[in-house]
């Protein structure tokens, strides 16, 4: 079967479990998945009983994909994602936003947790992407292009919405929680970043550096989605922290702003 008819399948294996029309779309992160906490259900669909889509293998992200409302607000929530250092294909990386975007949705918010490269961050700050530095040597638009979905060479020039990280930054200062906007670096992983890597891409232009969002906003984009990126600095990146990082670091920053989180990206989608 070709990517446009699997999509057909995903799409209506989920318009049989639920009747919703989603308007936006969000992708959990790492330690994020709590945010469902905050909203009203209608429809929880494991991603193995979803054609086509492969299940998560990392702790933090429980798979599944979540219809609902935030206000009154439709959405559609993918609560965790794959990645590439999964040994996954790009096509297969990008499949579930692929699928949420055929569900009908306009904006999609790409959530994660990322290491800072900024001395003055905190973990528990949260960064707005204003922009992206893809570093995993690919690009899930390789091969043929399918017209259906997008152009051949999709304009990145507003790779991230400038109006709905506005809209986020003047929320998050209104509720006082820490935040900035800066460029987010997305590398293959699995290995955390050697010290003189975090050098080299703070010098790149970098602020924060993770191992997904990047492949999901180039698909998205080429999609025509308004796309909004929000990382939460679950940790400062090698040299500039005193100890070693680990995955259990991450999920413990995203379980202590959880709560800031919840409501924050609850105020931002019912505005939307």
């Amino acid at each position: 079967m070709s990517l446009v008819e699997n999509l057909k399948e995903s799409v209506a294996y989920i318009r049989e479990v639920s009747k919703l029309r989603p308007r936006v779309g969000i992708t959990l992160g790492s330690g994020l998945s709590g945010f469902v906490k905050g909203v009203q259900v209608e429809a929880t669909i494991p991603y193995k009983d979803i054609p086509h889509f492969s299940p998560s293998s990392v702790e933090g992200h429980p798979g599944n994909l979540i219809l609902g409302h935030v206000g009154q607000t439709p959405l559609v929530i993918l609560q965790g994602r794959i990645h590439f250092y999964e040994g996954h294909t790009m096509d297969k990386v990008v499949y579930p936003t692929r699928v949420v975007a055929q569900l009908g949705i306009e904006k999609l918010i790409l959530t994660n947790a990322a290491g800072g490269l900024d001395p003055d961050m905190q973990p528990g700050d949260f960064m707005l992407i204003r922009d992206h530095i893809n570093l995993t040597g690919t690009n899930p638009l390789i091969g043929p292009n399918i017209s259906s979905l997008g152009l051949r060479f999709p304009d990145m020039t507003s790779a991230y919405d400038k109006e709905m990280v506005e809209k986020a930054a003047s929320i998050l200062r209104a509720k006082k929680i820490r935040h900035s906007v800066g460029v987010y670096c997305g590398v293959t992983g699995p290995t955390y970043e050697t010290a003189a890597e975090v050098r080299y891409l703070h010098q790149i232009g970098g602020h924060a550096v993770g191992m997904s969002t990047v492949p999901e906003n180039i698909a998205a984009k080429h999609m025509g989605l308004r796309v909004c990126g929000i990382s939460c600095i679950s940790n400062l990146a090698t040299g500039l922290s005193q100890s070693a990082i680990t995955h259990d670091e991450v999920k413990e920053t995203a379980s202590r702003v959880e709560k800031e989180f919840i409501e924050f990206l609850s105020e931002f989608i019912s505005g939307l």
